[in-house]
């Protein structure tokens, strides 16, 4: 147990991960864990760090994959800046797009959330102080149903989003919303999948885990980042998660 194997291994992606439940032979009870690749290789490991990530739901609508990057955007603080003084709208009713809707409108020069049901799925206090924002409407029961650039600019590279068309889906009207930027808040989906059934998750798939350890409910993984119950999805953010996980793991091998 004192010997350190260093493996980096390129191509080859996490298909599952087992527990053996065995110990080491001072007789402290420990987990060990079998990791098996695609390349069908097999690593044996007393703990284990998931930092598998998340990847965000995508639109399935005519134009979404088109202006994705050209006005269609995933991350309100990586790429918000670029719009100030336009008008933009934020796809979702949650938590997470009325945080991205407050942030856009310190510099945007509108903001409009679309929530596809009757109601918002944000918490009241946080769609009520939001919409109090003069720059800030909402519509709910509405869905997207295609996005548009400049007619006058042949498809290409040059062609950036200009309109978003929506329905109302009790009345059947449909409008047309002008906008330069659109921020997609529709949810995650966690990289989870090879520890289904050995760690507990949330209803979504991401990890439980302790805040302060980033432990799961299984004692030998650790699980930081998005794929994570973790409150706030970004990059630095994941990173000190694992910074904690690992000071941890250090602990639990070693004292």
């Amino acid at each position: 147990y004192q010997s350190v194997t260093f493996v980096i291994k390129e191509g080859a992606k996490v298909i599952k991960v087992e527990n053996l439940d065995t110990s080491c032979p001072s007789g402290h009870e420990v987990s060990k864990f079998v990791v098996t690749t695609t390349s069908n290789e097999k690593y044996e490991a007393r703990a284990v760090l998931v930092a598998s990530g998340a990847t965000r739901r995508r639109l399935n609508v005519p134009g979404a994959k088109k202006f994705e990057q050209k006005g269609i955007t995933y991350c309100a603080s990586c790429d918000g800046p670029v719009f100030a003084d336009k008008d933009v709208a934020v796809i979702g009713g949650g938590n997470a797009a009325f945080e991205t809707a407050i942030q856009l409108a310190a510099y945007c020069q509108s903001v409009t959330i679309i929530e596809f049901t009757p109601t918002f799925k944000a918490d009241k206090i946080t769609v009520d102080k939001v919409l109090a924002n003069p720059k800030v409407k909402g519509i709910t029961n509405t869905e997207t149903l295609e996005f548009k650039g400049d007619p006058s600019i042949p498809s290409g590279r040059g062609n950036f989003l200009k309109t978003l068309v929506y329905k109302n889906r009790t009345t059947g009207e449909t409008k047309e919303l002008s906008v330069e930027g659109v921020f997609v808040e529709i949810g995650f989906i966690p990289a989870t999948d090879f520890v289904r059934g050995l760690v507990e998750l949330t209803g979504t798939g991401a990890i439980k885990v302790d805040h302060r350890t980033e432990r799961t409910n299984l004692i030998g993984i650790w699980a930081a980042g998005d794929c994570t119950d973790v409150l706030y999805h970004q990059n630095n953010i994941a990173v000190g998660d694992a910074i904690k996980a690992l000071e941890d793991i250090y602990l639990y091998l070693n004292v």
